[in-house]
């Protein structure tokens, strides 16, 4: 089998692979990933047992067990860009054979599921409650890098957005599905609906400080859209690479938020930190029997 070259595949001097700082023993199967690297011990102080804490950079990772349930959580940082980083070094460990640096013949399949912060795009949906992903919605450019087939619904809903909204020529968005097996778990209490992955805070999610806007109307192209049962109900900037980096590598995957600010009635969370604290007990109670 061809061997990966160095330059490829990073491995460390303790046999960890590079920006994560993992080797393959001290990740679960099961993945929480958060993106504030403070988040990782608000999720692991619930743990039964710790089995280890590894730190490079911003990605932080701790692995343990919740009941009989092994767990890993590991800041991701901000954005798809260091999503694709950490989704391709996670798949490694489980994946390749970092002595050989060959793939494995039988890949093992993953369970990514993210616990993040977003902001909410319909009235309906306010401040503190939380929401499953049923699609992601990137408007970043990074699953364009790689070969991704979607499916006939997604192929649709993609061809609807793009008549809704008009952006063909400035952004070329793509869609990814959720896991099914995990989001029909997600359901009491959860809001369900299309998740819009954004490359950047300001501009990309339509705040306007000194900038002018090149599409002041986004956030009502993006409010409005609608496919059948389907619309959009919030935004932030990881859901739609998790969930194409995931398809593509042939992973389970589901990203769960807590509202902290409503965009539409310009409203925020009054205890952002007692949310994403209500998000990470639910999350983890479900998680742990899945």
């Amino acid at each position: 089998m061809q061997q990966i070259e160095e330059s490829e595949l990073i491995i460390n001097n303790r046999g960890a692979i590079y920006h994560v700082n993992l080797r393959p023993e001290e990740m679960a199967n099961t993945i929480i990933t958060v993106g504030d690297p403070d988040r990782v011990k608000e999720v692991s102080k619930y743990f039964d047992k710790i089995e280890v804490k590894q730190q490079h950079r911003e990605f932080i990772a701790h692995t343990g067990y919740v009941g009989k349930k092994r767990l890993t959580v590991i800041s991701t940082g901000i954005g798809p860009d260091n999503i694709d980083i950490v989704l391709n070094e996670l798949d490694a460990l489980a994946n390749i054979d970092l002595k050989t640096r060959t793939i494995k013949p039988n890949p093992t399949q993953l369970t990514f599921i993210r616990l993040g912060t977003s902001g909410s795009l319909q009235a309906g949906i306010p401040v503190d409650s939380f929401v499953a992903g049923t699609h992601g919605l990137g408007l970043d450019n990074l699953l364009h890098y790689y070969r991704f087939d979607n499916n006939e619904e997604e192929r649709q809903m993609y061809e609807h957005f793009m008549n809704h909204t008009q952006l063909e020529g400035s952004i070329m968005p793509y869609i990814a599905s959720a896991s099914v097996g995990l989001l029909k778990h997600f359901v009491d209490g959860f809001h369900h609906g299309i998740t819009v992955t954004c490359p950047g805070f300001y501009g990309p999610q339509g705040r306007i400080l000194r900038m002018k806007l090149a599409n002041p109307n986004l956030i009502n192209q993006l409010t409005s859209f609608r496919f059948g049962n389907h619309f959009i109900t919030n935004f932030e900037m990881e859901t739609s690479a998790i969930y194409g980096i995931s398809r593509i590598l042939g992973h389970q995957c589901l990203s769960i938020n807590v509202i902290v600010a409503n965009r539409i009635s310009k409203q925020f969370s009054k205890d952002g930190a007692a949310a994403v604290e209500g998000l990470i007990r639910k999350g983890l109670g479900i998680i742990e029997n899945i």
